[in-house]
């Protein structure tokens, strides 16, 4: 695993190849990846007694989002965009990273009228949600990618680009694997007939299998000060873990054992004995204040091609570029401070009105030069570090019964949740065979180890939750191949104490800006969060346009005299 310390990339030995290999790391493209076919066993076959499919593969139809105050709030920030005055003269925005912060602020740029630049390091779009195509013509995704009710900045981007039919509604449930009854589930089903909160509240009321009366009891106890005191509450937790909170809160330990493990594991991909409370009392706040808060869609097919690609051709309709293969090197200060260029590590120089860094923040940490870092305070900037998560891919020699057309919250100890993508997936459907992809995490103490490693403790536990049709051996199901993505840096590590270091799009250095889910935004670490901040940071190069442009005549006139 890779050690981040306070480095000056520009005094790195053998930088170019640390880069690359680093970047690569980060996010999650490495030569890992491998599909290798089961060997040869002895079939011993079990024959299942159960049915047919306990849900079929079809979806439901879009939900009624857009009456919903933030969604309307949302909509009302992408038309500041598309109505703000057009410029005199656009400016060069020049952005590094095409993740969903990097085309979100290509994006917004654009609309208002601004000439973007999108520079990414590698030959595929979509930083944390990129997907590669193996031999075989199969997709693999870098993480499992839920598209919640409760996302309103990307449901408008959906819909502005006339998408929305690639989201692909589940039934309005949370489904649990029961550990102690193997292969079993325990369902929250949200009715449609009732408004917000009381779908929820029905939901957890109805559910008996999970917790007692008096776990639930004790439970919207503890809830009562953050329903009362609101976002000054929410905000004011991110000190306590959600172990401590709960603790503090009289809620019993069996509440976070059988409830906030799975959802820490799936916001954050850590345990609750580290995940910030702060994180689970937003989630909880949008999923029990909006109808459909908590509802979910998976995407028609391959991130890349079905939302990046939809992105990029806005971008160039609207006159803005965007280059693959073109990897920052080095970020070059003036001596008065603003950025001079942007190099790149084939020694091309990008000159621009104005930079974004849309990148994760570990590689913004490593390219900050020495003589930036005194216009940010490292020591915060150095409290925000990615999260290591494992997505893995397994594509059996049969199709799973025990299974849903739905994402499913495993409750194993190694693995946080998983969707048979055969069935969820238009573009992976699968009649007679099923793909599952499984988030393995925490993964700390995993990302260094083998992919057979890993594959092997992912069987073991596939064998607790398919009982009849898997098991580790492989002498029930087979494996025909898999894929391993090890990202050592995922999201942001949503620790306690971490919202005072997230920077503000608008950075102390002139002419710089941030966007990424680790900037300041109230969705915190998801693709909600970093599609925001793309649009807030968009939002403050707008509002600087006459300082900016102001600064790049007068850069032009100090150019052409030295000339």
């Amino acid at each position: 695993m890779v050690v981040f310390g306070n480095v000056s990339a520009a005094n790195l030995p053998y930088q170019n190849v640390f880069l690359e290999a680093l970047s690569s790391e980060l996010m999650g493209h490495s030569s890992f990846r491998v599909p290798i076919s089961s060997q040869a066993l002895k079939t011993r076959t079990r024959r299942r007694t159960a049915g047919p499919l306990q849900v079929v593969c079809v979806d439901i139809p879009r939900p009624e989002l857009e009456n919903t105050v933030n969604f309307l709030e949302a909509a009302s920030l992408s038309a500041s965009f598309r109505s703000a005055p057009r410029p005199a003269k656009p400016l060069k925005v020049v952005i590094a990273g095409a993740g969903l912060a990097g085309l979100s602020t290509a994006k917004y740029l654009a609309d208002a009228g601004h000439q973007p630049l999108l520079l990414e390091a590698r030959d595929v779009l979509g930083g944390k949600i990129a997907a590669w195509k193996d031999e075989d013509g199969d997709w693999y995704e870098t993480g499992l990618h839920i598209f919640f009710g409760a996302y309103p900045n990307v449901q408008n981007l959906f819909g502005e680009l006339g998408i929305n039919d690639r989201l692909q509604w589940k039934e309005h449930s949370m489904i649990f694997a029961m550990p102690s009854k193997p292969g079993e589930f325990s369902r929250f089903d949200f009715p449609d007939v009732l408004p917000a909160p009381l779908n929820g509240i029905w939901a957890i009321l109805r559910n008996n299998e999970m917790l007692t009366w008096p776990e639930k009891i004790k439970f919207a106890i503890g809830l009562l000060p953050a329903m009362v005191g609101g976002q000054a509450y929410v905000e004011a937790q991110d000190g306590l873990s959600v172990e401590e909170w709960m603790r503090k809160q009289g809620v019993p330990d069996r509440v976070t054992d059988e409830v906030f493990i799975a959802m820490s594991k799936a916001l954050n991909f850590i345990n609750p004995n580290e995940l910030s409370m702060q994180c689970i009392l937003i989630a909880l706040n949008r999923f029990l204040q909006e109808k459909h808060g908590s509802k979910m869609a998976f995407l028609d097919g391959n991130p890349p091609e079905r939302l990046c690609m939809p992105i990029v051709e806005h971008i160039r309709s609207l006159g803005g570029e965007v280059r693959l293969n073109s990897r920052i090197r080095k970020i070059e200060l003036e001596d008065d401070g603003p950025v001079k260029n942007f190099l790149l590590t084939d020694g091309t120089t990008i000159q621009g009105d104005a930079y974004v860094f849309a990148t994760p923040v570990d590689i913004l940490k490593l390219l900050l030069p020495d003589s930036g870092k005194k216009y940010h305070t490292s020591r915060k900037l150095e409290k925000l570090v990615g999260v290591p998560v494992i997505n893995v891919h397994i594509w059996f020699d049969r199709k799973l019964k025990n299974t849903y057309d739905h994402l499913l919250f495993s409750r194993s100890n190694l693995l946080s949740v998983y969707a048979d993508m055969s069935l969820t997936c238009k573009e992976y459907y699968d009649p007679n065979r099923s793909m599952l992809e499984l988030v393995f995490a925490p993964a700390e103490e995993w990302i260094s180890r083998t992919d057979s490693d890993i594959i092997d403790a992912t069987m073991k536990e596939l064998e607790k939750l398919f009982p009849d049709e898997i098991a580790a051996d492989q002498s029930k199901a087979k494996i025909l191949k898999y894929h391993v993505v090890k990202t050592p840096r995922s999201v942001y590590k949503t620790i306690p104490d971490c919202e005072p270091c997230r920077p503000l799009q608008r950075s102390p250095i002139q002419g710089f800006y941030l966007a990424g889910d680790y900037t300041k935004q109230k969705y915190l670490a998801s693709m909600e969060g970093a599609v925001l901040s793309g649009k807030f940071c968009s939002q403050s190069i707008v509002q600087d346009y006459e300082l900016l442009a102001a600064s790049g005549r007068r850069n032009l006139s100090e150019t052409t005299v030295s000339t």
